[in-house]
């Protein structure tokens, strides 16, 4: 139990006899949640839970509770939330086992069979993924995930839940694990519960995530979601009487209700139109669930869209049907905006009670359905285009890693062939992304296409519906300017792999002549050389490099450059160009005391060396990390919500808990936008504040006036948070100006 102290939470006390209690009563709530059928199946289950009782009995969690809630809670997620079965149920109780046990798969197998001994094997394998600490080895690791993902979804699944019970009790681990755990979330597993179809999951792992990665406007929404509530109330129960009245004397049986947008959401909607809270018009959507037979429900989805029409004007432009060609990941529904009485748009989602549920439960329910139904899936496609990217010849693996990134949340379009068959590609493909799906060889051959019978280049983007005949030539060849042409992987891997052999052909020939400019400066030609002169150029691999010197890219001069410092000033040279870097006898930033009070040193002597990085521009006041990336290379800081320092930690880069130390004598470069009314003198007004009210350096102010708006960035120096919110509120007081705020 845990014990407060004037509402802090201080400790967990063990009491046996409590924990005793709880456990049966987090058993129970599994059965309960679960509903068992089969009474073998509830016998197996029952089994299970023994086991993992007895072989966690002397286990606890960083929190101080007994270890066996861990898996109880998986378990009751995978029931309850995901809707798997029996199998799944004894994996989730068991999936520590054997990692941390004397258990093994083989004592497994012989109680359970081969089955589960499988998924829990590679439930055991994806524990270790990221613990490893160089970068390949995580990319690789990566592949080695996504291949148990396609050969059996139930381990993803189970991992998933894991994933969510951990980030739910995330608040007993340090501050360097909440982040990497986190950053790992966004990376990997929110994505592939979005692609499962779980769409609940998903959300809620985002809002975890960003409970740690960005605290301030975590709360500052959940703050303003909870004060808006009852508003919000009165305006749903308004707006939808009419629609329930009228769906309830047509006959429907149904439910409607109103769902809130995640967290996650509504602050990437605020990003990206650059709007505060109060202008976000879909904070929450009606959804109405009909119970009706799988042979009319599409018809009575129209029907249903129809009463809906008798009342509110609907926008066209939002009108999804996702009925007639669902989403890759099996979601099916029929989406609309209309217009409020009160002048609010309101998103409505119109699906039946199977809709629902493979909506809710994703891959699970899907596959409950597909038998009884015939159901052909193009999540079945999808986890073939996994296995795809798996085994493409591109040996990269960090370009693997960059590839598949962004691909588990792409929109998707459909597209046809002349001969009617349907094609599914991520939005803004082009005519290449098409070619390469049909077959490598067109890809490679593709030198334009009719779409609706007019003709187009290979760069052109293809919209929903449009039918595409591809055109090619033996003599074309993939370019390496094509890979700015496609967005899917199988093409990027394929122009990859061809522009590589082309280049290959270069290899002895640049070796060569490279070798010869090395004689001539008198540097020695060594592996060991080569390696740090293809680090300088700034090129991904001897290939690259060879064929550059081949076609005279790069010369002599580039060589006499190399050899005129050694390597190390001549790496640290290369790196200050693109980041502002410092090294003091009071630098800004400072190791943090652990938990002990012990420092945790960045360089054995000397003053800390430090980059600020320009991707985040952290100031005196943010929350911020300090990541190693060699030994070679000084500090760099970012801020802990920064994309890019989360997807460094995920792979590998070691991470060092930094303070801010007293930098009054310090400025920082930041960035903020304005945007407001044009005026005459508005610019004078605002350079007259910032550098002579504050005294602060403008680095450089950009501004457009247009159709009498008028929209600025101004770069300029602060020396913290508090001199920038400073900035902030006085510019925001000038008559006019609408919205200043700092760039991310």
């Amino acid at each position: 139990m845990w014990l407060k102290k004037n509402s802090q939470l201080l400790m967990y006390q063990p009491d046996p006899e409590v924990e005793k209690n709880e456990i049966l009563k987090r058993y129970r709530n599994l059965l309960r949640v679960w509903k068992p059928k089969n009474p073998e199946d509830r016998k197996d289950v029952r089994k299970a839970f023994k086991m993992a009782l007895d072989a966690h009995k002397d286990m606890r969690r960083k929190s101080g509770e007994p270890y066996i809630y861990h898996p109880l809670s998986v378990a009751t997620i995978a029931a309850g939330e995901i809707g798997l079965g029996a199998t799944s149920i004894i994996c989730a109780l068991l999936h520590d086992v054997v990692e941390d046990t004397e258990y093994s798969i083989e004592d497994i197998r012989g109680l359970f069979g081969d089955k589960v001994a499988a998924i829990i094997d590679g439930l055991t394998k994806i524990k270790g993924i990221f613990d490893q600490h160089t970068t390949s080895i995580h990319a690789e690791n990566f592949k080695k995930l996504l291949l148990t993902l396609s050969d059996d979804v139930r381990v993803i699944l189970i991992k998933l839940a894991d994933r969510l019970h951990n980030m739910r009790t995330l608040d007993a681990l340090a501050m360097e694990k909440r982040l990497k755990i986190s950053s790992e979330t966004v990376f990997l597993y929110s994505p592939l519960a979005h692609r499962l179809g779980l769409h609940a999951i998903k959300s809620e792992l985002e809002d975890l995530a960003m409970k740690y990665t960005e605290p301030d406007v975590y709360e500052a929404i959940s703050t303003n979601l909870r004060e808006s509530a009852k508003g919000r109330s009165r305006f749903v129960n308004k707006f939808i009487y009419p629609i329930k009245r009228d769906l309830a004397d047509k006959g429907f049986r149904f439910t409607i209700s109103a769902r809130e947008k995640s967290i996650a959401a509504i602050w990437q909607k605020m990003k990206k139109k650059e709007v505060p809270f109060d202008e976000i018009y879909d904070i929450f959507a009606i959804r109405i669930v009909i119970d009706s037979p799988v042979d009319t429900e599409k018809s009575d989805c129209w029907k249903v869209y129809a009463a809906i029409t008798d009342h509110y004007r609907p926008n066209m432009d939002r009108l999804r049907d996702w009925i007639s060609i669902p989403k890759a990941n099996g979601y099916e529904a029929l989406h609309t905006t209309v217009m409020s009485y009160t002048g609010q748009w309101v998103e409505i989602q119109i699906r039946s009670k199977r809709m629902d549920e493979i909506a809710e439960k994703g891959y699970a329910a899907h596959w409950k359905y597909k038998e009884s139904m015939n159901l052909s899936s193009q999540l079945d496609n999808w986890l073939d285009r996994i296995r795809e990217m798996i085994e493409s010849p591109d040996a990269d693996a960090l370009s693997f890693i960059d590839d598949v990134k962004g691909y588990f949340f792409l929109e998707e379009i459909s597209v046809f062939t002349p001969q009617g068959e349907l094609r599914t590609l991520p939005a803004n493909s082009s005519i290449l992304d098409f070619a390469y799906a049909i077959h490598t060889e067109v890809g490679n051959n593709c030198i334009g296409a009719k779409v609706d019978k007019k003709l187009v280049p290979i760069s052109h983007l293809l919209r929903n519906g449009q039918q595409v005949e591809v055109i090619t030539s033996p003599k074309q060849a993939p370019k390496e300017e094509w890979l700015a042409y496609v967005v899917t992987t199988r093409a990027k891997s394929n122009i990859k792999q061809a522009v590589r052999e082309e280049k290959k052909k270069f290899y002895k020939q640049g070796k060569e002549k490279l070798g010869k400019w090395f004689l001539q400066i008198g540097v020695d030609f060594t592996h060991e050389n080569i390696k740090k002169f293809l680090t300088v150029s700034n090129f991904n691999s001897l290939v690259d490099l060879y064929f550059a010197a081949s076609q005279d890219l790069l010369g002599i001069k580039d060589v006499k450059s190399f050899a005129a410092s050694s390597f190390r000033s001549g790496w640290l040279n290369y790196v200050a160009k693109s980041q502002t870097r410092g090294k003091l006898r009071e630098p800004a930033v400072k190791p943090a005391k652990d938990a002990e009070g012990n420092h945790l040193r960045v360089e054995t002597e000397g003053a800390v060396e430090y980059e600020v990085a320009s991707c985040c521009n952290p100031i005196p006041g943010d929350e911020v990390i300090g990541l190693v990336t060699t030994d070679h290379l000084p500090l760099e800081i970012h801020r802990t919500k920064c994309p890019k320092a989360q997807e460094m930690i995920l792979f590998g880069t070691k991470m060092v808990r930094v303070d801010w130390n007293n930098t009054e004598s310090l400025s920082f470069l930041t960035v903020i936008k304005v945007t407001g009314i044009d005026k005459q003198g508005l610019i004078n007004e605002i350079t007259g504040i910032i550098s002579s009210e504050l005294n602060l350096n403008i680095k450089s102010f950009h501004i457009e006036a247009n159709n009498g708006l008028t929209e600025g960035e101004i770069t300029l120096y602060v020396k913290n948070i508090a001199s920038l919110n400073d900035v902030l509120a006085e510019i925001n007081s000038v008559d006019g100006i609408t919205r200043v705020t700092r760039a991310d």
